[in-house]
């Protein structure tokens, strides 16, 4: 099973670019299943109802979410409503939506999870514990996949290892900023810290650079904008799974622009 997880898509324009481009790396790729996360798909940050229904209709099979998934109150009846959208498992119970998906793929039961970090982020159940639950409940599925929206380098790696030979791929998100550290480790699970974003490169985590220095340079709280100019990129990394066994084989990381 080969599974291409797509970096954060910010905004409008990260949606178009990834909608001229994404049947195209399909096809070259061989690509059964994609993932994208889509916490900052809609226009000034955020999921919308329209926002994720153009990520599906670009060809995304799976969305997951992350701590700006819930920015929208009248996202969150669509989002609990959902099937394909998967958002961060350890917010309180009763939050809208799901922590893990169940799927079937040519007779081979597989999930997708979602999480969040706790450092430097909402002060959330762990996302050690809260994986360890899941997993009991997912015990029938071969290939599970998560996507682990965190700030601190160290705390991915530390759920890489911890996860190690119980998940198949573990893939990081939130950053925005591609990382060069994807490997398979020691128990077969495939990992890279994060696998980037989608959308302008000449950009600030794809926000336009002037409205970044000013808001750093002064202190001075301004609202952000997403930067709408090419170059536009897709960065993201394909995982190739051996499907009788669960364990990640071979990663290809991609960037294009």
């Amino acid at each position: 099973m080969t599974i291409f997880a797509i970096g954060d898509v910010i905004g409008d324009f990260g949606c178009k670019f990834l909608k001229s481009n994404l049947n195209l790396i399909r096809e070259k790729e061989k690509i059964d299943l994609i993932i994208a996360n889509g916490e900052n798909s809609s226009s000034g940050n955020g999921m919308t109802a329209a926002s994720s229904e153009y990520l599906l209709n670009c060809g995304v099979d799976v969305i997951t979410g992350g701590n700006h998934t819930f920015k929208r109150r009248a996202f969150f009846n669509y989002l609990e409503k959902s099937v394909r959208i998967v958002r961060p498992a350890n917010y309180p119970e009763g939050t809208p939506g799901k922590g893990f998906l169940k799927f079937k793929f040519n007779n081979i039961k597989f999930c997708v999870i979602n999480l969040v970090g706790t450092v430097y982020l909402e002060p959330v159940s762990c996302p050690f514990r809260t994986l360890d639950e899941i997993l009991k409940k997912t015990s029938d599925c071969i290939i599970k996949i998560v996507d682990f929206h965190a700030e601190a380098t160290s705390e991915k790696r530390a759920l890489g290892f911890y996860a190690d030979g119980r998940v198949s791929v573990i893939f990081g998100t939130h950053t925005h900023v591609q990382t060069s550290d994807e490997e398979i480790l020691p128990r077969g699970t495939g990992y890279i810290t994060d696998v980037g974003m989608t959308g302008a490169a000449n950009s600030v985590l794809g926000l336009k650079p002037e409205i970044s220095i000013k808001r750093m340079k002064e202190k001075i709280p301004i609202k952000y904008e997403h930067e709408n100019h090419d170059p536009c990129k897709i960065e993201g990394a394909i995982f190739f799974i051996e499907e009788n066994k669960g364990k990640t084989v071979k990663i290809k990381r991609i960037r294009i622009i």
